[in-house]
């Protein structure tokens, strides 16, 4: 289903030669697909400065520009730069993204205590409410800068500072049903804010945290790097471990709060240049104070490779899930890969590999959000008197399952990649357990590995 083609590819200085030099230009036009968040369209640019070549395939700077949205209303605006040589013996990293999601997904709590209906989303089902039941609206600006220096050998430090900006609400049912009959398929009835709504109603969702609000922040931590180079390691270790303090103020002091992250990966090389097997052990803790609803679906990093990371769930985490699919105040995945390079060739000066990745992940929560099954019954038996609805709390919650249980899903990718580091990827996963998806298969088509 891919409709993603390179369009510009323009080398400056170069050599005709395995090893690039000068200057790099990759374009894409972001005409591609995410299983969660529908087609994308839009273009997106990578620029690559590699110099004398000396150190390629690692570069001197890379700047990432992007502006895309999809069928599903999510857009992305997004400005990010990185180089290891614009301070001398340091790595600077600076990211400027605003994502508007009118749609974002929220399924629950606590992975399978929250029970999730596919007739209800079901146009022309006996039990459809809406397609949107399981959305609200959820607008993301954040400007972040970090840093990192030399320790010793292959360890460093790394500092970071920056603010993220919710803005939180229900879904706006109007705005995707203009110009649209009633008479429409695709018209979405009014449902009471759906999901969302609902959690609001009983309580499980405070009015300090139903809209969103300014979180500054601070990290500090440690990495160690031993990877040959950053784009598709070949063998080494990368492991990190962090601290995250997120500011809150006003009527949202409540929700300072202190969180542990570690993320250990590594790339063990089977054929030389041919296969590789990598994985992934990442997990987020909160060690203090709370965390509202909105931070709790995504993930801590000390450097945003990627748009945005979210929890257990979707195309940056455990792919074949359902995007959040697994929500609470602390999680841990893991992803297993196995990485084949079947074809290496040339396009004029411009060097390209097509490969093929199956892969294996799985997820689980660590610190669950603990439902109060008394409390909630009686929550929704008062919000069915005061609104005039019927709904019953095994609708929504299935309190004999396991908040800790596993989540596991597989699948297998193809890449296509230009000068070793603007690689496009398309992967393809479906979960063992149909809780975690409605749908069987689920195509992502994005840039860059997993990880």
């Amino acid at each position: 289903i891919s409709l993603a083609l390179f369009i510009c590819v323009t080398s400056l200085n170069a050599q005709d030669k395995k090893v690039k030099t000068g200057w790099n230009f990759g374009a894409l036009p972001s005409i591609s697909y995410d299983a969660d968040l529908g087609f994308q369209y839009g273009a997106l640019a990578n620029i690559y400065y590699y110099g004398d070549g000396s150190i390629y395939p690692e570069y001197l700077h890379s700047l990432y520009v992007e502006a895309s949205t999809t069928t599903r209303k999510n857009t992305i605006l997004r400005i990010s730069y990185d180089s290891k040589y614009l301070i001398p013996n340091h790595g600077v990293a600076i990211d400027v993204t605003y994502l508007p999601d009118p749609a974002c997904t929220f399924y629950g709590f606590d992975g399978y205590n929250s029970v999730i209906h596919k007739s209800w989303i079901t146009t022309g089902d006996n039990d459809y409410q809406s397609r949107m039941f399981y959305n609200y609206k959820r607008s993301l600006f954040r400007a972040i800068a970090d840093i990192d220096g030399q320790i010793y050998g292959n360890w460093k430090w790394n500092l970071g500072a920056g603010v993220f900006k919710y803005t939180c609400d229900t879904l706006n049912t109007p705005y995707f049903n203009k110009k649209r009959d009633i008479t429409d398929e695709k018209y979405l009835p009014f449902v009471n804010g759906g999901l969302y709504q609902r959690y609001i109603d009983w309580g499980i969702i405070n009015p300090e945290e139903q809209y969103g609000g300014w979180h500054p922040y601070i990290h500090g931590g440690i990495t160690y790097d031993s990877r040959d180079f950053r784009g598709n390691p070949s063998k080494g270790i990368y492991a990190d471990a962090f601290v995250t303090y997120n500011a809150a103020f006003g009527n949202q002091k409540a929700y300072n709060n202190l969180m542990l992250n570690f993320d250990f990966r590594q790339y063990l090389t089977i054929i030389r240049n041919r296969l590789t097997f990598a994985y992934r052990l990442s997990t987020q803790n909160l060690l203090l104070g709370q965390s509202p609803v909105y931070t709790q679906a995504v993930q801590n990093c000390l450097i945003y490779k990627r748009v945005i990371y979210d929890v257990v769930g979707g195309s940056n985490s455990v792919r074949g899930l359902l995007r959040n699919r697994v929500m609470g105040d602390g999680f841990a995945f893991a992803n297993i890969e196995l990485r084949a390079r079947l074809v290496n060739f040339d396009i004029g000066k411009q060097h390209f590999y097509i490969g093929l990745n199956p892969f294996f992940d799985l997820g689980m929560l660590t610190q669950p959000y603990k439902f109060d099954e008394t409390e909630i019954t009686k929550a929704i038996a008062a919000n069915n008197i005061a609104k005039g609805l019927n709904d019953k709390a095994e609708d929504y919650f299935d309190f004999t399952a396991n908040p800790y249980s596993l989540h596991i899903a597989a699948g297998c990718g193809l890449k296509v990649a230009m000068n070793e580091n603007f690689v496009l990827s398309v992967d393809w996963a479906t979960p063992l357990d149909k809780r975690d998806n409605y749908k069987i298969s689920n195509l992502y088509i994005k840039v860059g590995y997993l990880f």
